[in-house]
This record gives structure tokens, C-alpha cells and sequence, in this order.
């Protein structure tokens, strides 16, 4: 087997893989590109997109289910699950071939196996355990994403207890589930099977729901969430399960009391580790930690040569954020002079549950431990025209400022579209605009980013609607 020389060989064709070997060939590179199962890693296939397209189809049925508050009526309403599936695994695959057309126009050559460095510079593939390729390449970047972390004695076997591929593929829905952890994963999944009818407890070892969020606004997603009817228990631990034929007891510890409950469905969402096994970092100089690799700003690891981008190194792990390194590590392995390390203070994080999630920089407990005094700027969905038309009326604009320089410090948002509306802090946010430049700034009517020019006004006595 002859060896295949490039410029940069990827291993991991995810939204940090597929995006850095674009860029690599963007910049006159050639690249390979190896993947051991779909492109667009588990974000596209079993992640991000697939999820989105369950919580539509979730949405709609919520909507389908109170009509009459816009004037419709609508007898005997049903839901086909096989179809709702099936659409959900078509938008995935449909993206999937779509990365895979990108590659070929970027003039990528793409290797279906597993990926493993195999000496200096060198990559060793395989498929079901057979060698396919040598590669070499004198920059290399681990992309390898990550996997559901499980605990022990609550293991997923795949049918009682799920993780969130096999959540995302139901064949029945469950009468009763336990969604063990109540982060952006958990909570999503709760929201969809809540909407599709199915009875929901959310089980968080911590003293609230969606805990990496501003606390202001996870009490109010917990209000919300409890007024449609989920059960959220905050400050439990869940001890054991035991399964039967078809149903799984839970073994739920509050406060060193252990009470027991019976679901159809148990689904797993305790955070996730990177996939760093098995990957040849042995003999190597590349470290981890705590299941991760342990990268520079760069995204460069201790051994010369050797990247690691995405999910496989450390948090937030999200797909934009692995995007973003793939584009830093790869400039800056062509030397390029305009590049720079990522502030991850100024990436967003979005939840789509309903209501949705959205959230950028410093919370405001995060703030204040930093020093900062702070001015907060509230805004409620209630006093905006558009989201009153929508008939949603239940959320919350929240701005942090710098009370000396007026930098906008974080902004955290609940309510309707508040992932898409997210952006607009970002881009504040990286211009480092202050609270001057926002108030100057025009927002259209009738919108619902009026609520954002509002939050800021607020923060300094000026909301003219509140």
C-alpha cells in the first residue's frame, strides 16, 4: 500500500473537521480527510440538525393542540411518529450529502474509515479492521468528537434507557419519561417528547434547571416549563435503575431520602467525552484531561505537528465554536498575520426547547465575582407588539453592561426566536460597541429585536415601552 502525501489530513469530517479542511484548501493546502462514519459528524447526523427537525414537528403539533386561541378549530388531530422520524432522518441525510459535495468541489480527498496517527506525521486508516490508506502530512488535526458520557450503574442498554441517538429514532412514544440532566441536550429532548404528549420528569443533580445559564433566566424557563406541565426536579440524584420487560423503575435521591418511580422510557443527558481512545495518542507528547486533549489557543497540542479542534478538547462544546477553531487552527498553521485566538466569553449558547434559550458573555453572578459593578437592562416579551401578535408573550431580554465603560458584558434571553435574535449581541459584542452605540442604533417595527434595543435602554433608566 503505497503512502498518500498531503499538506494537512483531518480525522473527523464534524463541523470542526469538514470546515477546517476547506479552509485548508482554501489556502492552497492539499487535504485529506478522514471519517470513520458520516459526514457532518454527530452534530448533522445525530446531533444539532436532526433535533431541530423533531422540535418542529413538536412545535406544530403544540400549535395544532390550541388553535382556538387564533381563531381555527380542528377535530381528531394525530400524528404519524414513522413520518415524523423519517423526516427528521432526511433533513440530516440530505445536509450529510451536501458536506459531502463541498469536499469534492474543494478538491478534498475523503477517506471512509478510522483515523489513527501512526509515528511522526504519519495516519493509519482502517475499515471494519482492515487497513485502507497510509497518509502523511505534515500538519495533522484531531477532530474527533465526542460521545455520551455514562454513569456507572446507569448504563444505556440502547431500548429502556437511551441515549440521545436512540432518543432521536422512537418507534413508539412512551406514556411516562425520566430525562436524567437538565442542560441544553436534556432539556431539549423534554420539550419534544413533552409537546408529543408524553408525561416528562426532568431528573438535575444541580439546584436548577439549565445550569450554565444566566440564574434569572433559569428560573424563569422553570416556571415555564412547570406551567405546561413538566415535572422538573433540581437538587437529585438519581442512585439506580432497574429495568423490566418494558418499564424502568428510578431510584431518585433528594436530600439523602431515596424515593422510587415507574417510566416507560429513561433518557440519558449528562454531559458528553471526547473521543480520545484508540486514536494513537499514545507515545506521543498530546495530553488530556479528564477525557479531553489539551490544546494552546491554537489548537495545538503538545506534540509538533498535532491539532485538536471541537468537541475532543475543551468546552463550550458546540458546533459553531468547533467550526471557529477549525478556521483559527488551520490560518494559523498557514501564517496567516490577521488571525486570532478565540474569546470564548463572546460564543453563543442556544437551547431550543420552548421557549427558547439564548445567551452570549457573562452572566450576571459571573459578572459581579469578576469585579465588574453592573447595570442590568430587563425587557419583557409582554410589552412587544410582535410577540403579543405571535401569541407569545412569555420571555425575557436581559442585558449586563459595564457601569464605567458601558462595555456590554452578556446578554440572556428567553421567548420565542430568541436563538435567532442572539446574533445581534454577538456582533455587539466583537465590535465592542457600548451602551452608547446600541441606543443609537435603529431597530425595525414591528419586531421583536425592539425587546433588545429596549433591554439597553432599561440598564440605564431609559425603556420608553416598560
Amino acid at each position: 500500500m503505497s503512502e498518500q502525501k498531503f499538506d494537512l489530513v483531518v480525522i473527523g469530517g464534524g463541523p470542526g473537521g469538514y470546515v477546517a479542511a476547506i479552509r485548508g484548501a482554501q489556502l492552497g493546502m492539499s487535504v485529506g480527510l478522514v471519517e470513520a462514519n458520516h459526514l457532518g459528524g454527530i452534530c448533522l447526523n445525530w446531533g444539532c440538525i436532526p433535533t431541530k427537525a423533531l422540535l418542529r414537528s413538536s412545535e406544530i403539533h403544540h400549535l395544532l393542540h390550541n388553535l382556538d386561541q387564533y381563531g381555527f378549530a380542528a377535530k381528531d388531530v394525530t400524528f404519524d411518529l414513522k413520518k415524523i422520524v423519517q423526516r427528521s432522518r432526511g433533513v440530516a441525510n440530505q445536509l450529510s450529502k451536501g458536506i459531502a459535495h463541498l469536499l469534492k468541489k474543494n478538491k478534498i480527498t475523503v477517506f471512509d474509515g478510522f483515523g489513527k496517527l501512526a509515528g511522526k506525521g504519519k495516519i493509519a486508516v482502517s475499515k471494519d479492521g482492515k487497513a485502507v490508506a497510509e497518509l502523511s502530512a505534515k500538519n495533522i488535526i484531531l477532530a474527533t468528537g465526542a460521545r455520551a458520557r455514562v454513569i456507572p450503574g446507569l448504563e444505556p442498554d440502547g431500548k429502556l434507557v437511551l441515549t440521545y441517538k436512540e432518543a432521536m429514532v422512537p418507534e413508539t412514544m412512551p406514556k411516562s419519561l425520566l430525562v436524567v440532566g437538565s442542560g441544553a441536550i436534556g432539556i431539549e429532548f423534554a420539550s419534544f417528547y413533552h409537546h408529543m404528549g408524553v408525561k416528562v420528569t426532568v431528573a438535575e443533580v444541580i439546584d436548577r434547571v439549565l445550569p450554565a445559564e444566566d440564574e434569572e433566566i433559569s428560573a424563569f424557563a422553570r416556571k415555564q416549563f412547570e406551567k405546561q406541565g413538566l415535572i422538573i426536579k433540581t437538587g437529585v440524584q438519581v442512585k439506580k435503575l432497574d429495568k423490566s420487560k418494558d418499564s424502568v423503575t428510578a431510584h431518585i435521591e433528594k436530600d439523602g431520602k431515596v424515593e422510587t418511580q415507574v417510566f416507560d422510557r429513561v433518557i440519558m443527558a449528562v454531559g458528553i467525552v471526547g473521543n480520545v481512545e484508540s486514536i494513537g495518542l499514545e507515545n506521543t507528547k498530546v495530553k488530556t484531561d479528564r477525557g479531553h486533549i489539551v490544546v494552546d489557543q491554537w489548537c495545538a497540542t503538545g506534540e509538533a505537528g498535532v491539532y485538536a479542534i471541537g468537541d475532543v478538547v475543551s468546552g463550550p462544546w458546540l458546533a459553531h465554536k468547533a467550526s471557529h477553531e477549525g478556521v483559527i487552527c488551520v490560518e494559523k498553521i498557514a501564517g496567516k498575520k490577521d488571525v486570532h485566538p478565540m474569546d470564548k466569553t463572546r460564543i453563543p449558547g442556544c437551547t431550543y426547547c420552548y421557549p427558547q434559550v439564548a445567551s452570549v458573555g457573562l452572566t450576571e453572578k459571573k459578572a459581579i465575582e469578576k469585579g465588574h459593578k453592573i447595570k442590568v437592562g430587563r425587557f419583557p416579551f409582554m410589552g412587544n407588539g410582535k410577540a403579543i401578535a405571535l401569541g407569545e408573550p412569555e420571555g425575557m431580554v436581559k442585558t449586563i453592561f459595564d457601569e464605567k465603560t458601558g462595555e456590554l458584558l452578556g446578554a440572556h434571553m428567553i421567548g420565542a426566536e430568541v436563538t435567532e435574535m442572539i446574533q445581534g449581541y454577538v456582533i455587539a459584542m466583537q465590535l465592542e460597541t457600548t451602551e452608547t452605540d446600541l441606543m443609537h442604533t435603529v431597530f425595525p417595527h414591528p419586531t421583536l429585536s425592539e425587546m433588545m434595543h429596549e433591554s439597553v435602554l432599561d440598564a440605564y433608566g431609559r425603556a420608553i415601552h416598560f
